[in-house]
């Protein structure tokens, strides 16, 4: 099965100081480093005995969201889109980009997304959480989805690290990082695209969210229940927010190789809205190949999932 896959990583000789660590093993941390940099031997070998025909790339997080100054972050995103557009060229077959983003600066970040897309031919951006405690539902980004909407290009959002400390994770260091916080972050920004109105004020943009979904296609039910009754009243049925999030969310299995969770996620979302990943090199890409080949679904079905729809809806 042809498969195309969509959170997959890299990064940049001078983004190296910008590679969150999300494991306490010297050993592994060293390996997933060396795969980051490597676009001709490790990747390319990996893809062909997993049978991943394209890998859509992305800079790891945080990348240029950990910078505090707004000029070397625009700098260096634009520095890391040249490289990766280089790379894709090279085999066009087997490699494509996604957009790096300064969002410390919403108007730069637009520019530079038509600038890739346009210019580059890049499928979009993937964004990696907030930028110096900023969320994209802030009015400040209007800009942005304004430019995201006229290009018609996905956007994936991606975990960060969270802004700040809650008491919860006090003392709890392994709640940290992709075990939990990150889900709870990635979760509630995308939450806030929902209810802070982005995505009824921009409806035609679609939001990629890894590791399906975040926990969100599970959670459907109650966020309508508690939404009615937080408002106390009912909504028409398409400000429900099951009802913004299944037209304007696509999810990927990056990260979750688990049948149930991918059948509940199809019933959830529907099958053209789920669609295959790995979160390479943080993940083992053999056991997600192995997974999406003996899921539990119809061929019809797994065709969608592996490739069909990042076909469509990257225009791949």
């Amino acid at each position: 099965m042809r498969k195309i896959a969509l959170e997959e990583h890299f990064t940049t000789p001078e983004l190296a100081n910008y590679v969150a660590r999300p494991t306490q093993s010297d050993a592994i941390f060293a390996d997933v480093e060396r795969r980051l940099v490597d676009f001709d031997e490790l990747r390319l070998e990996m893809m062909d005995r997993t049978g991943i025909e394209l890998m859509v790339l992305s800079v790891t997080t945080p990348g240029v969201q950990g910078v505090r100054d707004t000029e070397e972050a625009v700098r260096l995103a634009r520095h890391a889109n040249d490289l990766l557009a280089r790379e894709v060229q090279k085999r066009p077959d087997r490699y494509a980009g996604f957009a790096h983003l300064a969002l410390q600066d919403a108007e730069a970040a637009a520019t530079e997304l038509e600038r890739a897309v346009r210019d580059l031919g890049f499928r979009g951006a993937l964004i990696n959480g907030q930028t110096n405690g900023h969320y994209l539902d802030e009015d400040q980004y209007l800009p942005f989805w304004e430019r995201v909407q006229e290009l018609d290009v996905p956007v994936y959002l991606h975990p960060g690290a969270m802004a700040d400390h809650p008491a919860m994770f006090a003392h709890r260091p392994e709640l940290g990082g992709p075990i939990w916080a990150w889900t709870a972050e990635t979760a509630a920004h995308a939450l806030r695209l929902v209810f802070g109105g982005t995505l009824t004020r921009f409806p035609r943009v679609k939001i990629i969210l890894g590791h399906m979904g975040e926990t969100l296609p599970f959670l459907l039910w109650r966020l309508d229940s508690r939404r009615e009754f937080d408002l106390g009243e009912k909504l028409a049925p398409d400000a429900l927010p099951s009802a913004i999030i299944r037209r304007n969310v696509a999810i990927t299995t990056s990260g979750v190789c688990d049948p149930v969770a991918l059948i509940a996620a199809i019933q959830a979302l529907g099958e053209d809205n789920v669609m295959f990943s790995v979160d390479y090199p943080y993940e083992d890409p053999h056991i997600a190949a192995d997974f999406i080949e003996a899921a539990p679904v119809s061929d019809d079905v797994r065709a969608k999932v592996c490739h069909g729809n990042a076909e469509r809806l990257l225009r791949l």
